[in-house]
């Protein structure tokens, strides 16, 4: 047989991550997987996006190969080349109105028998979860939709009740002293597996006054239509999140923990796939030479992810804390992370801190947290770093920014024992004297004890063929994506 015949007959995921760095890298890792389980791939980004990878990779770096291919779709925004992340209420809404055209296109040539490019027919669908207007498709087709909720099962959960949140009156907010006057303290008691949760550790779109708040009725949107997908994963594991993970699978479809994927993708062992990155920002190599040169456990990794954005003031607070803490730091400053603002740092803090830190635009985040000199992470709690600092042993200071972040750091506090939050009128001295517990204090040292328990649990949940992880991507394979084959 040809190998184009073998090509033709194999099952063919489609893969759409919502357009954010935080999303395009778990989805990335889960292709690949299934890439490796024999599924033919297509891999849709936004144009905005895929010129960025090409700017950021190389112009030849997404070429691919046969079996695994990018393609694009409009995201319907203005055209813009600027390196940083589109704002998220109008890219949802440019997403809602402009992307299901597009998309159905995209199907319809790849489905087209007449094209002599050896594609196979789409056999499903693997979509993240708030790019929920491919289940259209997928039902327009007749093929599985997999939705992939690159969030913490907890996250989720928070979203999955902000009906209940609504019809209980606690969102919207009646004005805006609600969000200053301690009326955000609230502790609930009514989300299964979140007990004792303050209104503020849920979800950050509720906090607002407006009955028709564009994020609100998307989150209500969106989790609605999960409960329509063949089947829900998330990265994460089961040791992690487990009363969590019960909760939601009374709510919908059946729900498969497969991660962390960043562990799981290390199973596939194919060259040609690994040169296939997601990196949106030119990655700096430096990082790793300068901590190469540093004591274990010594230095504080600083990086407040893709999204995140402050005020000059704010970014002066973290500097002169980090400075004053007298601890070694290696710092990722974006580009765009002071709003309006070039990020300027004072000549009197580059000086004082020259001899004991590194400042960079972006870095290879895993590789840096894996590094035995890293000792903390002051993070903004976004999912991939949480899990990533998880899998390093590495303990956090969280500063949640927005969405689930906040759910992420109450989290990592009070369930997990791994993270300490600072508050978001954020102020040197107590970053000062959080970084020095966190690096040299005795909460650390447990933090860090508790820290390294937890790098053992995700490690064994994404063992090959044993783990609880690797056992859920073969159920959802054999039992949902190659559900239409049988």
């Amino acid at each position: 047989m040809s190998s184009n015949n073998v090509e033709i007959s194999k099952s063919h995921a489609v893969c759409v991550p919502y357009p954010a760095q935080g999303h395009i890298t778990p989805m990335l890792k889960l292709a690949k997987i299934l890439h490796h389980k024999g599924f033919h791939i297509t891999f849709v980004n936004t144009e905005f996006n895929h010129r960025r990878l090409l700017r950021s990779r190389g112009s030849h770096s997404l070429d691919g190969l046969l079996s695994f291919r990018f393609v694009t779709i409009p995201d319907g925004l203005p055209p813009s080349d600027a390196d940083a992340t589109q704002d998220i209420p109008s890219l949802n809404e440019s997403i809602i109105k402009t992307c299901l055209g597009p998309f159905r296109d995209l199907l319809a040539k790849l489905n087209d028998n007449s094209n002599t490019s050896n594609v196979p027919p789409v056999t499903c669908i693997v979509s993240d979860g708030i790019m929920s207007f491919t289940l259209a498709a997928a039902q327009e087709l007749g093929v599985p939709q997999v939705q992939f909720w690159t969030t913490s099962a907890c996250g989720f959960l928070g979203y999955m009740h902000y009906t209940t949140l609504i019809e209980k009156g606690y969102t919207p907010l009646k004005d805006a002293s609600y969000l200053t006057n301690g009326y955000l303290e609230k502790k609930l008691d009514f989300i299964p597996g979140m007990k004792d949760v303050r209104l503020r550790d849920l979800p950050s779109f509720l906090r607002t006054t407006n009955p028709d708040d564009f994020m609100i009725k998307f989150v209500l949107q969106e989790t609605k239509r999960a409960k329509k997908a063949s089947a829900i994963v998330i990265n994460t594991f089961e040791t992690l999140e487990s009363e969590v993970l019960e909760s939601l699978q009374t709510l919908l479809p059946p729900v498969y923990l497969i991660g962390p994927l960043h562990l799981l993708v290390k199973h596939v062992d194919d060259e040609n796939l690994k040169g296939l990155g997601s990196s949106l920002w030119k990655e700096e190599p430096e990082c790793i030479q300068w901590l190469n040169n540093k004591e274990p456990n010594s230095v504080v990794y600083v990086n407040f992810g893709s999204i995140t954005v402050m005020t000059p003031d704010q970014l002066l607070e973290f500097a002169w804390g980090l400075a004053n803490s007298q601890q070694e730091f290696l710092w990722i400053i974006r580009p765009d992370i002071v709003s309006g603002y070039e990020s300027i740092l004072p000549l009197e803090f580059v000086e004082e801190t020259k001899n004991r830190r590194m400042l960079a635009s972006w870095c290879s985040q895993e590789e840096v947290l894996n590094h035995p000199a890293i000792g903390g992470f002051l993070t903004h709690s976004g999912w991939n770093s949480t899990l990533e600092s998880i899998t390093s042993g590495v303990p956090m200071l969280c500063w949640p920014f927005f969405a689930e972040q906040q759910t992420n750091c109450w989290f990592s506090e009070t369930k997990w024992g791994i993270g300490m939050e600072i508050d978001n009128n954020v102020n040197r001295d107590e970053v000062e004297s959080l970084v020095r517990e966190l690096m040299v204090g005795e909460k650390g040292k447990e933090m860090k004890k508790k820290a390294m328990e937890w790098k053992e649990l995700a490690e064994i949940s994404a063992k090959k063929s044993t783990g609880s992880s690797h056992v859920n991507i073969e159920k959802v394979i054999n039992d949902v994506l190659l559900a239409s084959k049988h």
